[in-house]
């Protein structure tokens, strides 16, 4: 039935957001224990868990970003690409309640919400979370939407390109790639300066990814897999 795979959406980005946004509370409550590092493996290792948790219910998008990005390249469509936003986005508003429960001193940091360091314009955060969106995006479509792609650590390969994201871009941005993942902890800090970046960016990104490698790498003669 569709409401299981629109379920599932919701359950792993709720999963994504709240461990991925906790770990930046972690880290202020244990006065900086964890490092970019620390956060950066958070991030990774819960989009991987995700991933291997619905992958076989709803493809595992976990990002309106993504989702778009299949859609665009008819990998999706209209109907399930809408519900598929609309349940990634309440998981991961819920996922922004749960922190606001567990971290009632988070708002001093927005519950987690992604932000563009000083110096940072814009512009040039839309434009880096674009391109890492891009390189999220072209993996995903490699080792999960590709048939050509061996069987392997799908979510792996995903886990691991937002570790480095998070560890290159995330002192400027946040490193967000994801609509869902600045939405939830933006809504209960009521934090919204700079939000267009981490919708603008990622879904921009996306797209150039999807139709990048749909149109160019796979090519007329091979088939993606419907995800």
């Amino acid at each position: 039935m569709a409401y299981k795979k629109y379920l599932a959406e919701l359950v792993a980005t709720f999963g994504f957001v709240f461990l991925a946004a906790g770990s930046v509370l972690t880290n202020q409550f244990t006065q900086g224990r964890l490092g970019i590092t620390g956060i950066a493996l958070a991030h990774g290792l819960a989009l991987m868990a995700m991933i291997y948790a619905v992958m076989s219910v709803s493809g595992a998008h976990i990002n309106p970003a993504v989702t778009i990005a299949m859609w665009v390249t008819k990998k999706i469509n209209a109907k399930d690409g809408i519900s598929y936003v609309i349940a990634q986005l309440i998981g991961s508003a819920i996922a922004g309640l749960f922190l606001l429960w567990i971290f009632p001193n988070g708002k001093t940091i927005n519950f987690g919400a992604p932000a563009l360091a000083s110096g940072v314009t814009l512009f040039g955060g839309i434009l880096i979370e674009a391109v890492f969106t891009f390189f999220l995006v072209l993996t995903i479509y490699g080792v999960a939407v590709d048939k050509r792609s061996p069987s392997g650590p799908v979510g792996l390969a995903i886990g691991v390109i937002v570790i480095v994201a998070l560890l290159v871009a995330g002192p400027l941005t946040g490193a967000a790639l994801n609509p869902a993942r600045a939405f939830g902890p933006a809504l209960v800090a009521n934090f919204w300066t700079n939000q267009l970046v981490y919708w603008i960016g990622p879904i921009i990104g996306a797209i150039i990814a999807g139709l990048f490698y749909n149109n160019l790498l796979l090519g007329k003669e091979v088939k993606a897999k419907k995800v």
